[in-house]
């Protein structure tokens, strides 16, 4: 095998990845000074953990854990329902932050983003590390969070920058050490191989990212599909992935989901909670103007047990009126009366853009138009005045019915701190830091 080193010595691109450390936790501890270096767990709505601060994760603390096993394993643990809209504004900003430094953003998650750097220098009078640096700096300014980076010639490698010094980490790969990042990485911490494909590449004997990346590209071509190649070339330093800077525009699915607490055995509660996810995905599904084939619903049980079915439907659509009859049928094959339920969950799949649906001579199209206009007005109104202003009857025990009873239930903390000027439907896209205006 070559054992030479990866050496590319210029920076034919600047890639940087940067991923908020323990994002929610740390959204909580910034909202809420108090919390700071103690042991925070966010997700108490869920029975699980949603995210922990660092002092929670060195205490053994990780992501999925239950909250009764928490107690057990960090009895002075803080756990505190989930904030998300909170953590939403945050996100919103630490992204409008990244733009003051590029234009080039990619809004990866709600906590991560690939920025281009490239012919940056220039600008700033420095080098890439002292842009990120002041990145860096900025963001934990101004919004008392900590975030991990990593800069480097692709995509695949910056990720693995963030990932090697965490938290408050700040790592520069140039093509010249390159090898000194990969040489002990596992192959299955390379960002897109998972532990099938690692499986196979142990077959060859390949062990770390390096010993993939040496590999020759006759091999690779060989044995390997076109996303592992791109992963190749990107470990040796050539981008093959952009960074993507417009908004997703397209799915192949739509995905609602939905928590609450107390788990309930009630029927009517927990078809309405399916429905909301309908309405939910459908609102989704028309402001993309997609249209679905499938219908994917479950059901989860406060043992974490799940059932679920897939429906096919007659006629593509994203109107909820079409489809609570088949979500009632497939509910009422997977309910089981006198069980705890904790999460129901609607998948639309099989998407395709509205303008290519296709009506059969079966299909009442005087009805379809109808239903076009209704659900438009609906969305204008929803648009004007608030979400589920206007919902479906079957949704309704929802709305009547707090979400996470004895917690913060759905009123986010930051709906609960006004800034002056805001009222409960026009708020600035600002979290709260604990400041009175």
């Amino acid at each position: 095998m070559n054992n030479a080193p990866l050496t590319i010595r210029s920076w034919p691109r600047a890639i940087l990845h940067l991923d908020a450390d323990a994002f929610f936790a740390s959204c909580e501890q910034a909202v809420h000074p108090e919390l700071r270096g103690k042991p925070v767990i966010t997700g108490k709505e869920r029975g699980i953990v949603a995210a922990a601060s660092y002092e929670a994760k060195a205490k053994g603390i990780t992501r999925g854990v239950s909250l009764h096993d928490v107690k057990k394993i960090c009895p002075d643990a803080i756990i505190v329902p989930s904030d998300y809209e909170t953590y939403s504004l945050f996100s919103v900003r630490m992204f409008e932050i990244l733009r003051r430094f590029s234009p080039d953003v990619e809004e990866y998650s709600v906590d991560e983003a690939f920025v281009d750097l490239t012919g940056l220098r220039r600008s700033f009078h420095g080098p890439y590390r002292m842009i990120a640096k002041k990145m860096q700096e900025t963001i934990e300014t101004e919004l008392r969070i900590t975030v991990s980076i990593g800069v480097s010639l692709s995509k695949v490698l910056a990720k693995i920058g963030s990932k090697h010094n965490k938290p408050h980490g700040l790592t520069i790969i140039p093509g010249r050490d390159i090898h000194v990042f990969l040489e002990e990485l596992p192959v299955e911490k390379v960002w897109g191989i998972g532990p099938n494909t690692a499986a196979f590449l142990g077959k060859f004997g390949i062990k770390t990212a390096l010993q993939f990346a040496r590999k020759d590209e006759k091999f690779i071509q060989k044995y390997l599909s076109k996303p592992y190649q791109e992963i190749w070339h990107e470990l040796n330093g050539r981008s093959v992935y952009p960074v993507v800077t417009e908004s997703k525009s397209s799915y192949q699915s739509i995905s609602k989901t939905k928590t609450f607490t107390p788990p309930s055995d009630d029927e009517t509660f927990v078809f309405a909670q399916l429905s909301k996810n309908l309405e939910n995905a459908c609102i989704k599904a028309r402001r993309y103007k997609l249209s679905a084939t499938r219908l994917i619903l479950f059901l989860r049980t406060q043992e974490f047990r799940d059932a679920g079915m897939e429906i096919k439907l007659d006629r593509a659509t994203s109107y909820p009126i079409d489809l609570f009859g088949p979500l009632r049928e497939g509910f009422d094959q997977i309910y089981k009366p006198r069980v705890l339920y904790r999460q129901t969950g609607v998948v639309l799949a099989g998407l395709m853009p509205e303008t290519q649906v296709q009506y059969t001579l079966f299909d009442d199209t005087g009805k379809i138009e109808r239903f076009s206009k209704i659900y438009t007005a609906v969305d204008k109104v929803s648009e004007r005045f608030g979400k589920y202003t206007v919902c479906h009857a079957a949704s309704l025990p929802v709305k009547l019915q707090t979400q996470h009873e004895g917690e913060r239930g759905d009123t986010p903390e930051r709906k609960n701190e006004l800034f002056k000027g805001e009222n409960k439907r026009q708020r600035l896209g600002l979290p709260v830091l604990n400041v009175k205006v």
